[in-house]
């Protein structure tokens, strides 16, 4: 019956047909999303996995004025530092410039933040020997800088294969903290101290002239 409006009836027949289907429908779609969500994650399989392997970390005291720089080298030559943050799977995550700019933005504020650290992040395996240097960029005290050096493997739980502290007395002067060799499963199969510059290496390779401040950190530091 349709009313003065023109408009059907409320007193329609139910058809429930109509509603098996609509709903079947909605099952369909809603399977279709779920399927989508499956096959997602094989459109990322060309990303990187940037997990880090290994941790290695170089301290020194709270505070202190002076700048103290971290070296790392791979087995295939490469070498992170601060003027080159990323080489191969080796990341330099933080910089320290010691006092010169150590500060944490707060909002608009700067707060000094005592911590003096510096880390690099080794994020794939390259079995080989690696090389920790420790180099005194800026000396402003006089005296000697102690300096702790930890090499940490993280998985599939942390692991710690090194943990020394040795002592930077000057401007220009480079120490190998540790040397330490991974096959290709990650493992740690020698550690030793023996002396290796990198500095020199980089030299050799740039061209650049080493005083006693260090390499040329005009662009870098």
């Amino acid at each position: 019956m349709i009313d003065e409006f023109d408009l059907a009836s409320r007193d329609e027949p139910f058809d429930p047909f109509g509603v098996m289907l609509f709903k079947a429908l909605q099952v369909v779609a809603f399977l279709f999303f779920i399927t989508l969500l499956m096959v997602a994650p094989d459109a990322k399989s060309g990303k990187v996995d940037t997990k880090a392997e290994f941790l290695i970390t170089i301290s020194w005291p709270d505070n202190h004025p002076d700048d103290i720089d971290l070296f790392v080298q791979d087995p295939l030559g490469h070498i992170a530092f601060y003027r080159r943050r990323e080489a191969g799977f080796l990341v330099l995550d933080r910089d320290d410039r010691g006092g010169a700019n150590d500060f944490i933005l707060v909002g608009d504020t700067k707060v000094n933040s005592p911590i003096r650290q510096e880390i690099v992040s080794i994020r794939g395996i390259v079995p080989g020997e690696y090389t920790v240097n420790v180099y005194h960029f800026t000396a402003t005290t006089g005296k000697p800088v102690p300096v702790s050096v930890k090499v940490e493997r993280l998985n599939p739980t942390v692991q710690v294969v090194h943990y020394d502290t040795i002592e930077l007395n000057d401007s220009g002067e480079e120490k190998t903290a540790v040397r330490f060799t991974m096959d290709k499963e990650g493992q740690v199969t020698g550690v030793n101290r023996e002396p290796k510059s990198l500095l020199r290496q980089l030299a050799s390779f740039n061209g650049t002239v080493w005083t006693g401040m260090g390499m040329d950190k005009g662009d870098g530091k």
